[in-house]
């Protein structure tokens, strides 16, 4: 199985993790958008950190410039883990 993070496409946000099965895994963006009608930028994301830095979370951002996920800071400053 495959997870896959969706994308405010004005902020970044996280909305929302999804998991994708393996044979849609290639196709995932249209698969979630369109063929199950949710809509929305769909990005891989991986449990074991393997891609994008960390596993995608609700409330995260998506940097496309670096391509990774980045979690919430605190009020220091400290991204929260």
């Amino acid at each position: 199985m495959s997870h896959f993070a969706e994308i405010d496409p004005n902020s970044g946000t996280v909305l929302r993790v999804l998991v994708v099965p393996n044979e849609q895994e290639h196709r995932a963006q249209d698969f979630l958008a369109n063929e199950l009608g949710l809509g929305g930028l769909w990005i891989q994301t991986s449990y074991n950190a393997n891609i994008r830095k960390k596993y995608a979370g609700i409330g995260d951002t998506y940097d496309a410039t670096t391509d990774t996920f980045i979690a919430p800071s605190t009020t220091e400053g400290e991204p929260l883990v």
